[in-house]
């Protein structure tokens, strides 16, 4: 179950972001509307989905919208030298997307140099800015496969 301050439009901040992947997640909103800048777009997914769940129309996030949303997706930024189980899922997701590029070794939860040129080749390969940190657009963008995005491919999406 989800809960976060009432936001709106102007707000800006972690909560819009996590907000705008949960939009991003379920298609409402395309990867590049993660900005963490609560605009018209963003109100407009939130009105959309307002009307769909049977809740008030107003474009803000109070505590009944923020509870109706499906659970936040994982993804946090990683950069080289990370670890642990989301690292894991990263790797078995650039493994999925599987060119040879992106194989980025062993599955071992750890952000080493091969994660990083993988992430990279995927970077390359999707149109994105190169830099070998994944955040929110090289998790979120599509990774070709009938909506699949590299969250979806590790594992980390809750719709």
């Amino acid at each position: 179950m989800n809960s976060g301050p009432t936001l709106s439009i102007g707000a800006t901040g972690h909560d819009v972001r996590r907000l705008q992947r949960i939009f991003v997640m379920t298609k409402a909103l395309a990867p590049s509307s993660i900005t963490g800048t609560f605009d018209v777009t963003t109100e407009q997914a939130v009105k959309d989905f307002q009307q769909g769940a049977g809740l008030t129309i107003d474009g803000i996030v109070g505590p009944a919208t923020w509870q109706a949303l499906p659970a936040d997706p994982n993804t946090p930024g990683l950069a080289r030298s990370g670890s642990g189980s989301i690292v894991t899922a990263l790797q078995q997701g650039l493994k999925k997307y599987s060119t040879p590029a992106t194989d980025p070794g062993p599955v071992d939860g750890d952000f080493g140099p091969k994660t990083e040129a993988a992430v990279k080749a995927y970077q390359q390969d999707r149109d994105l800015h190169v830099d070998g940190i994944v955040g929110d657009q090289t998790w979120w963008a599509p990774a070709g496969a009938a909506g699949a995005t590299l969250a979806s491919l590790s594992g980390l999406t809750t719709v």
